[in-house]
């Protein structure tokens, strides 16, 4: 069993949701990285999305497109994100899944980046942007390399999508809230529900929501619906917000622990 896998068994197990939390590897620095894990766990994070910097994030709103040009600009590659993942591993088990976009993984090679994300420490990736009809190319390698895989539902996605969808992840399923890009919403989606309920219907896979999820209220009653709450966005603004100051890892923290304390109440 995946860390990834064992991680929700054991949160199912105990009736807790899993709090996924989202941030873009290298923003601010990359030596700085493996230091706001660390708070963000010891605030209540269960699962860490390390975010691969790139150059057209065609899926993320404002806020993470930002955090991606400044990871670039701070010189972040995917062979510096799995030295942070390294770094990372080196203190602590969380979960450590890389969320990226296609290109950079394909020009990297997909069976370069499984060994090298195995070695690191990473247990699975996510792609933003394959075509699921087209993953077997990169879920092969990853798959043979003990890495899970997780692709995206949404609440478009016709129910034979939805069926690959199942089919290719492991780990878990990350259910898209609405459509549109990444972003902080006042409100939870009238579609979670539904898309939920769907899927259940499809996969034994256990599900994580995320997309537009950013206060406490909101992670808790996403937690009453799925096994997983994603939260990317208001962390990422965190980084925006104190990325210079000595405060960032405590904002972090802070943070993690009041969503953590949403999903319980």
């Amino acid at each position: 069993m995946s860390r990834i896998a064992e991680l929700f068994a054991t949160k199912k197990a105990a009736g807790q949701s899993v709090l996924v939390g989202y941030i873009t590897a290298g923003d601010p620095t990359p030596e700085r990285t493996p230091g706001m894990v660390a708070a963000m766990e010891r605030g209540g994070v269960d699962l860490i999305e390390l975010g691969v910097p790139f150059s057209d994030p065609i899926a993320d709103g404002p806020v993470i497109m930002k955090a991606s040009e400044r990871a670039l600009a701070a010189g972040t590659t995917l062979r510096k994100v799995l030295e942070i993942a390294r770094a990372i591993r080196a203190h602590s088990d969380i979960p450590i899944l890389l969320f990226s976009y296609l290109n950079p993984l394909m020009r990297y090679g997909f069976e370069k980046l499984a060994a090298e994300a195995k070695a690191a420490g990473v247990d699975g990736c996510l792609l933003t942007d394959v075509s699921v009809e087209e993953a077997a190319e990169f879920v092969a390698p990853m798959r043979a390399a003990g890495l899970d895989t997780v692709f995206l539902a949404a609440p478009t996605s016709p129910e034979e999508r939805l069926r690959l969808v199942a089919e290719h992840s492991s780990g878990f399923v990350y259910l898209v809230s609405r459509t549109g890009v990444t972003g902080e919403q006042a409100r939870l989606s009238a579609s979670v529900g539904p898309l939920v309920e769907q899927l259940r219907g499809l996969t034994k896979l256990p599900l994580a929501v995320g997309f537009g999820i950013s206060k406490p209220e909101q992670a808790g009653e996403t937690a009453k619906l799925a096994d997983g709450v994603v939260v990317g966005s208001a962390f990422v603004r965190l980084v925006e917000a104190h990325g210079q100051g000595p405060e960032l890892e405590a904002k972090l923290e802070q943070f993690s622990r009041e969503l953590k304390a949403g999903m319980v109440s």
